[in-house]
Order: C-alpha cells, then sequence, then structure tokens
C-alpha cells in the first residue's frame, strides 16, 4: 500500500491498475485493506475451493474458514476467502488484519453488482491458490448444488447439541441427494467443532457422527484461542505456537484431509482421477 493510505480506500475500476500495480481484467469493486487487496473480479487460475457449510446458525463456520484462510497464507498458498453470509463476519475479519501479515484475498460475495454478472464477480485473481466459501446460515436444500459446484472439499461443522446432531443429518441428506455429492468421492467431511471431551452430548455427537458413513475429519474443543486470534484479525496458525499448541495439533487431521488428492508438483485444484 503506499505510504499515507487510509486503511480502507475504494477506488473506482480506472484507477485500481495504478494502485495495485497489477494488470486491470475488467470493472469490479477493488478495495485497499490495510496491505490487503480486496477483488470482486479477476481471473481463475483453477484453485482448489473448499466449502463450509451448515444452514444450522452458530455452527462454527466462519471461525473455521477464517483459519483455513490463515493457515493457507502461512504457507504461501495465497488464499481468496468468499463470505456469503449477509452478516458479513469474515470481511470484518479481514479488515482487522495488520498490513505486515501474509496476503489473503477477500470477495463479499453476499453483494451483489448490477454492473456484473454473477460468474464474473465471483472469479478468483490470478494467483490464487485456495478458494474458501464461508456460506450463510439457513441455505435451501436447493441452494446446495451452487454452493457447491466445483468443490474438492465440503466441510460441515457440528456442534454437540440435540439441535444441531437432528440439523446436521439433514444436510448430509441434502448433500446426498440434492446436491448428488457422492460418498465415494470423499468430498463431505464433518467437524466436530467446540466440544467437551467426557461429556454425555459429546459422546451422543460422536455415536450418531460414526452413523452418517461421512469420515469425522477434526475434532476441535472449545478453546478461547478462537475468539483471542480473531479480535486481533490472526487465525491460530499465526498466534505463538506455545498458547495455541494443543488447537494446532487438531487442525493436522483436517489438513491433511484437504490436501488428499492434491499431488506435489500440479497446480492446486488438479485432483487425481480415482
Amino acid at each position: 500500500m503506499a505510504a499515507g493510505a487510509e486503511p480502507v480506500v475504494e477506488f473506482i475500476p480506472q484507477q485500481k491498475h495504478a494502485f495495485h500495480g497489477c494488470k486491470a481484467s475488467g470493472t469490479g469493486a477493488w478495495l485497499a485493506v490495510r496491505g490487503l487487496t480486496v477483488y470482486a473480479s479477476g481471473t481463475m487460475q483453477g484453485p482448489q475451493r473448499i466449502v463450509v457449510l451448515n444452514p444450522k446458525g452458530g455452527s462454527g463456520k466462519t471461525t473455521i474458514a477464517i483459519n483455513l484462510a490463515s493457515h493457507y497464507a502461512t504457507r504461501g498458498l495465497t488464499p481468496l476467502l468468499m463470505d456469503f453470509d449477509p452478516q458479513g463476519s469474515s470481511m470484518r475479519w479481514i479488515r482487522k488484519r495488520p498490513p505486515n501479515l501474509p496476503e489473503i484475498r477477500a470477495v463479499a460475495a453476499f453483494e451483489r453488482d448490477s454492473r456484473l454478472t454473477r460468474s464474473f464477480q465471483l472469479r478468483a485473481p490470478e494467483g490464487t491458490a485456495r478458494v474458501i466459501v464461508d456460506t450463510p446460515a439457513a441455505v435451501p436444500a436447493h441452494g446446495f448444488p451452487d454452493l457447491t459446484r466445483d468443490a474438492h472439499k465440503i466441510i460441515v461443522p457440528v456442534m454437540p447439541s440435540d439441535i444441531d446432531i437432528h440439523a446436521a443429518s439433514k444436510v448430509i441428506a441434502d448433500l446426498l441427494l440434492v446436491a448428488k455429492i457422492r460418498r465415494g468421492d470423499h468430498r463431505i467431511g464433518v467437524i466436530a467443532n467446540r466440544v467437551r471431551r467426557n461429556t454425555l452430548v459429546y459422546q451422543a455427537l460422536m455415536r450418531f457422527l460414526g452413523t452418517l458413513g461421512i469420515p469425522i475429519v477434526a475434532t476441535f474443543r472449545d478453546s478461547q484461542s478462537y475468539v483471542r486470534s480473531a479480535e486481533l484479525g490472526l487465525g491460530i496458525h499465526e498466534m505463538k505456537s506455545y498458547l495455541v499448541r494443543e488447537d494446532l495439533e487438531q487442525w493436522e487431521p483436517l489438513i491433511g484431509w484437504l490436501e488428499e488428492g492434491v499431488q506435489a508438483g500440479v497446480a492446486p485444484g488438479v485432483v487425481s482421477a480415482v
């Protein structure tokens, strides 16, 4: 960002090339956010697409999405965070990020620009390695096919409560029957989120998840580390490791599952044939 620039600056399309030093590719609303670039359009390079989905509110979708973005940014795999939730929580987190951190691109997908086609507005800019989709609450089943189209992985976070367990069963059924995701594709994974082990509700959750025939790809504890890091515009992978060691260990199975099929030396988003 140019010296002395305001933390958040809006640009008309003619100005974006001069400011960002990047090739202009059509119209769109671009923002410079404390050293980050927030895109509304760009050039698709076939990045791996990860969708975090559960129509049940409060399941932890945004927390998982922003921490995934943080993880990939620290690895040098430039992520694009798509915020489809009208609450705009992911976008608020982006605006809090310190300017010296690795780049995370973001688009407020819940906003619509009448001057652009929807597909053009949501295209990933050149150089994007991962697209992470933060979906809104209350998405109807008929909206699942659009949200999950071309998704390499679909993460379903589930909280340990009777209401959340019931909601999760419907989410999985709708992904299989409405979105036509095949179990054999290994694209759907469940996260047991904000759990407290050795509680009856946790045991009930794990018994239920075991009946789904869908892998439990991670179990995250109920931790204040996520709250503290989000307040700072960070992910837990950007916190001091000795403060979040247990949380980081719980992410390892998820990251391993997400990277299945992404071969070394192959462009991100190219999945090996099964």
